[in-house]
């Protein structure tokens, strides 16, 4: 009778037996997973010699991948890959696609800008862009700014003027806000009544008695406050005075006091401290004619300008 070749049973071992009973499995790993591993071996060659890879000497492997561009004196030059060079090679690519819709920015008015869907869709996308970069830091995303520090440029209340002339001066130039503190020149009962009177223009909480005291003190040499903001509290665009009646807050944070002491001690503090922190830089020298122009009808159709 022809002998019977029977299958092991259980797992398989290598036959490497220790302590009597200590044996080793036999596993081998799956065709798969090795084919896989070879191929990342492979693909790590690959990247060697294409890319820039291993250090040597005071050097390393460039690899034999370059990037073309233009540099700074408008030639084209070959480099080996790198990250600075590929960011600049996409950074020139995506200009040139937006060239042509800037150059139609730059022959079109404000008027014209504002009434064509297409102008308008290229200013949402690339003014967004410019402001993020260059405003969002101070003003915010959207432009909600933030009390007692920067303009809410979302709101239609323009400090300084909300035409498209008076927004593009104001980007070019920059602006440079201030109010003397008047800690020495007033008593701190004066400071008080004056803190109620301008609560009072807006219909905030606050004492009549001392709202009065401080409508004298307003209008009056003494305070002389009507100088900046005129005598009827509605600020001077040409000075950059804020409208004291809007119940719109710059710099005093009214709306995020509690209860009306606090209230009142958030004016106090700007009528005594005074403001120098209303400076912005000019953009005039850091951005071209055509990214100002973008970012004058941006900022102006965020708050709906004037």
């Amino acid at each position: 009778m022809a002998e019977q070749h029977v299958k092991p049973q259980g797992p398989q071992t290598t036959g490497h037996v220790w302590d009597g009973d200590l044996q080793e499995y036999n596993n081998p790993l799956p065709q798969w997973w090795l084919y896989g591993f070879y191929v990342t071996i492979l693909f790590a060659l690959v990247y060697w010699i294409v890319y820039p890879a291993w250090p040597l000497g005071e050097g390393f492997t460039t690899g034999l991948n370059s990037i073309t561009y233009v540099n700074s004196e408008g030639k084209e030059e070959t480099w080996h890959w790198n990250t600075r060079a590929k960011l600049l090679k996409e950074t020139q690519a995506a200009a040139a696609q937006q060239k042509p819709w800037f150059d139609r920015i730059a022959q079109a008015s404000y008027q014209q800008i504002v009434q064509d869907p297409e102008l308008m869709g290229f200013v949402n996308s690339a003014g967004r862009a410019l402001f993020n970069d260059n405003c969002a830091g101070c003003h915010q995303i959207g432009g909600a700014g933030k009390i007692g520090h920067y303009p809410n440029l979302a709101d239609d209340n323009w400090i300084y003027g909300g035409s498209f002339e008076k927004i593009r001066e104001t980007i070019v130039n920059g602006r440079q806000g201030y109010m003397p503190p008047f800690a020495e020149a007033l008593s701190r009962d004066q400071v008080e009544a004056l803190a109620h009177y301008v609560l009072s223009l807006s219909g905030e909480p606050h004492d009549a008695r001392l709202a009065a005291e401080g409508d004298k003190l307003f209008h009056s040499h003494t305070g002389a406050c009507y100088y900046c903001h005129g005598s009827d509290a509605k600020g001077r665009q040409d000075i950059g005075a804020a409208n004291l009646t809007d119940r719109i807050w710059v710099w005093a944070n009214v709306p995020g006091a509690r209860d009306m002491p606090a209230k009142v001690a958030a004016v106090r503090q700007v009528i005594l401290g005074g403001l120098n922190r209303g400076i912005m830089p000019a953009w005039g020298g850091r951005l071209n004619e055509e990214q100002i122009k973008v970012l004058t009808v941006y900022v102006h159709q965020l708050g709906g300008g004037q």
